[in-house]
């Protein structure tokens, strides 16, 4: 495994990070993603405006928020939703506020994201069932948000990407595109990359099997491939798809299995292998260009697929 020196630094960066004052586990990987995203994603770019709303369901309210981009008109502007990563146990609005806010302003388009339900307190399927829900929300209410329905994408990353790619299966109708970023496809972590990326960087399989322990408490038995996306037969609906991976990343095997999948059900899909690359890397802009450079082929993607104009 040969390193660049930028990801060199960010690693050595990251084995120094200590989670303030956590209670346990889950609450030092839930304050370890905030300290990392804090310290390593760099400068957030300003928006038009960013607007917070509860969204009612019969029994809880979606947080979400929606960025706005620069220089746009509100009325009748593409979206896209975003759906967070964080091994469906930890992430923010707050963890992933500088990627959205360089998608919102990039793509032109309002960016929807979600704060789902978490496991272990909400295991699969609640998080899955919020975002399908916002996806249904935001297209049953555009014109009151400023959206053209016709016009709506979804990113996911990690997490958000097996989240994102199960919402396409349930409503893919209402979505012209998705990005899955090095998404967590499988609960098996039995490939090679996971064999060989066990310890790091970023990832390590003990944390991986206490997460999908926590959000999909049946997974070892009796797998759903809703939480499960590797295992996916039907892949209707799905819209055309742009598929990140790292090369240094233990999802990256499954990342690249999931999108052979898609292929092989006639799903258009492009994947770009993004070398020398970590997992986490979108949120590592303070050191790495491939962060930008992996926002502007975003948007292009995006451009091909909504009525936007590139800037």
């Amino acid at each position: 495994m040969e390193l660049t020196s930028p990801i060199k630094q960010i690693i050595n960066h990251l084995e120094k990070i200590q989670s303030f004052n956590a209670k346990d586990s889950l609450d030092d990987t839930r304050k370890y993603l905030e300290t990392m995203t804090l310290q390593l994603s760099g400068e957030k770019e300003s928006v038009a405006m960013i607007e917070e709303l509860n969204v009612p369901m019969k029994n809880h309210q979606i947080p979400i928020r929606i960025y706005r981009p620069k220089g746009k008109s509100i009325q009748k502007s593409s979206a896209i939703i975003y759906i967070h990563g964080g091994w469906f146990i930890a992430g923010s609005f707050e963890t992933h506020d500088a990627v959205v806010r360089k998608l919102a302003n990039k793509t032109d388009a309002a960016v929807i994201f979600i704060d789902y339900r978490l496991a272990p307190e909400h295991p699969f399927p609640a998080g899955l069932n919020d975002c399908v829900d916002i996806v249904k929300w935001v297209s049953n209410n555009a014109e009151s948000l400023g959206i053209d329905n016709n016009q709506i994408g979804i990113i996911g990353d990690s997490a958000g990407g097996a989240l994102a790619a199960s919402v396409s299966t349930q409503v893919g109708e209402l979505l012209k595109f998705q990005v899955l970023i090095y998404p967590a496809a499988d609960n098996q972590l039995n490939t090679e990359s996971w064999k060989t990326y066990e310890t790091g960087p970023v990832l390590n399989k003990e944390g991986g099997i206490q997460a999908w322990q926590w959000y999909h408490p049946e997974g070892a038995s009796n797998p759903n491939p809703l939480a499960v996306p590797a295992l996916i037969e039907d892949f209707k609906n799905t819209p055309p798809t742009l598929v990140f991976i790292a090369e240094h990343d233990a999802l990256r095997d499954e990342g690249e299995v999931l999108a052979q999948h898609m292929k092989d059900a006639g799903i258009p899909v492009h994947t770009h292998f993004y070398k020398d690359m970590v997992h986490g890397f979108m949120h590592m802009g303070e050191v790495l260009n491939e962060t930008q450079q992996a926002v502007n082929e975003m948007a292009a993607f995006a451009h091909q697929h909504l009525k936007t104009i590139e800037k």
